[in-house]
């Protein structure tokens, strides 16, 4: 659990400018309304959300709830509830390429800011889904509650029998009683379930289709009978608890309704792609929002860390090549994933596929190299819960895993490459 020590801050009280960013970047697709929105949302983040971090820990969950609900408010009160939306769920219609912006914004304050904001993994995913491809009485029952900030919910689909980066390979069943699925099965890593009023289960409803049409998505209420949380997975030795847990569930004779089914017969693994495709520049952009802040405690760690008489640590050559290739790594990943945002919201993501595979690998351990070089800057107190940067390395280093292995992705690009060599030389 992150246990930030009260009686300590960090930076030092001396440097009055503790929560101030080192860089605020401007938009690189600079349109009007992200000129005008960008300075707001930082403006919040830093003012805001910044301050919480200090003395927090998630075992004490209510505390945090009721000072983010009150945060939640002051958004909607600023005019920012909903900024993923689209126009007709009453949001700003921005683009994935605006919106990736915004997400890095919010992710100066890693473990609030998304939150805060109504826009954290998986809801966002979920709301995209259930818009585009869910009856319009799910929406009305399940959507407007989770738009409006009144329901948490949780994603579904991965089961600790089968490799989580093969969706196709499922053994959770969800079988047709009349008007009724009946669904049996386990699933880990069950993201955001503490909490949570309903799953977006992935399930097998019909075993003997071709592999990619095996399955579907169905909502399940988490009051179902049979529906059971057996724990909060511990990942590097934290528990979680509520938006930032993973579970593991057991589904057993869960009857919902087959109009709980999101999108057509067969249709689970197609709309798990739509889902990942635009998740994906959610996760990178929130990734380098992370990188930035690990950067700037390592540039503020770096000019006031005094090792000798006059001499700091940014001093050192070392320091300063740490400083030099966090700054263009980060630099060089959000150029690479706004431009796949770009190329999404004009050619679609299935024109894009290996631009996607490729962001999500290279901005994974562009972030994970930051955080440790940051770690390394601080000594032993960066790993300690006295500062962010451990805590922040505990979450993401399964940013390599979740959403397809690194491996997946590298080899779904070689392969594409060959094609396309092999192709050209018929």
């Amino acid at each position: 659990m992150i246990n930030y020590n009260k009686s300590m801050t960090y930076p030092p009280a001396a440097h009055p400018n503790m929560h101030k960013s080192l860089t605020i970047m401007e938009p690189i697709f600079a349109t009007e309304r992200l000129q005008k929105l960008l300075p707001r949302v930082h403006a919040f983040v830093e003012q805001e959300l910044l301050p919480l971090e200090s003395g927090f820990s998630y075992q004490q969950l209510p505390y945090i709830l009721q000072t983010l609900d009150a945060k939640r408010e002051a958004v909607k009160a600023a005019g920012l509830w909903g900024l993923q939306l689209p126009e007709e769920l009453g949001g700003m219609g921005l683009t994935l390429c605006e919106f990736g912006q915004v997400s890095e914004a919010l992710a100066r304050a890693p473990f609030f800011g998304h939150y805060a904001f109504n826009c954290q993994a998986p809801d966002i995913g979920n709301t995209e889904l259930i818009h585009k491809f869910g009856a319009p009485a799910l929406q009305e029952r399940f959507l407007r509650p989770l738009i409006d900030g009144r329901i948490r919910s949780c994603f579904s689909m991965t089961e600790p029998e089968f490799a989580g980066s093969n969706p196709t390979r499922l053994a959770t069943n969800a079988v047709r009683d009349g008007d009724f699925y009946v669904i049996n099965g386990r699933k880990w890593f069950t993201s955001s379930a503490d909490g949570a009023t309903f799953a977006v289960v992935m399930a097998v409803t019909n075993p003997e289709a071709p592999a990619h049409r095996r399955a579907n998505m169905i909502i399940v209420p988490t009051d179902t009978p049979g529906f059971q949380l057996v724990r909060n997975i511990p990942v590097f030795g934290e528990v979680g608890a509520g938006w930032f847990s993973h579970a593991e569930i057991t589904y057993q004779d869960c009857r919902v309704p087959v109009s709980y089914r999101i999108g057509e017969e067969g249709e689970g693994f197609r709309l798990a792609q739509e889902r990942l495709g635009p998740g994906r520049i959610h996760h990178c952009m929130r990734w380098i929002g992370c990188a930035e802040r690990a950067l700037d405690m390592m540039t503020q760690r770096a000019v006031t860390r005094e090792i000798e008489d006059g001499i700091v640590l940014g001093d050192k050559q070392f320091i300063q090549g740490f400083l030099a290739e966090s700054r263009v790594e980060i630099d060089a990943a959000r150029m690479l994933v706004l431009r796949t945002a770009r190329h999404i919201d004009v050619f679609g993501q299935k024109a894009v596929r290996d631009q996607v595979s490729g962001i999500k690998f290279f901005a994974a351990n562009m972030l994970l190299r930051v955080l440790d070089r940051a770690i390394q800057v601080h000594g032993a107190l960066g790993v300690t819960d006295d500062i962010l940067l451990a805590a922040m390395y505990r979450h993401e280093r399964g940013a390599r895993i979740w959403d397809g292995a690194d491996e997946v992705h590298k080899q779904a690009i070689a392969k594409n490459m060959m094609k396309s060599y092999r192709q050209r030389q018929q």
